[in-house]
């Protein structure tokens, strides 16, 4: 009966552990596993990033200069080419891309700022 408690009480804690996201220290490997992730999630049919995209029917190239803070949390977006796109979809797509959440976590209190071009 002691075995059975213990190995309940383990359970959750050991879920939890392989719940953390990965965390990266290096400046170029954060940046590369951004753009990595971006080219993935901006293509693939299954992800909410995708989906959102095709559901407000955006088009064109798009340049923006994106900062990464702890957590995987965007806290940037600026637009680089300006006047190339309407502004309507630029605002929508900078809106899209201010809500993602990367998928690993940075150092705490730094912040990564990379620029990445959206062709759809």
């Amino acid at each position: 009966m002691k075995r059975l408690l213990v190995l309940c009480l383990l359970l959750p804690v050991l879920y939890a552990s392989g719940q953390k996201k990965p965390f990266y220290q290096i400046k170029d490997e954060i940046i590369g596993k951004a753009i990595a992730e971006l080219d993935s999630v901006s293509s693939a049919p299954g992800s909410a990033f995708f989906r959102e995209i095709s559901e407000s029917n955006l088009s064109g190239t798009y340049v923006f200069d994106i900062t990464l803070r702890e957590k995987g949390e965007v806290a940037t977006v600026f637009v680089v080419n300006e006047g190339a796109n309407h502004i309507a979809m630029q605002n929508r797509l900078k809106d899209i891309v201010k809500r993602y959440r990367f998928g690993f976590r940075v150092p705490k209190g730094k912040s990564y700022k990379f620029q990445y071009t959206f062709k759809f």
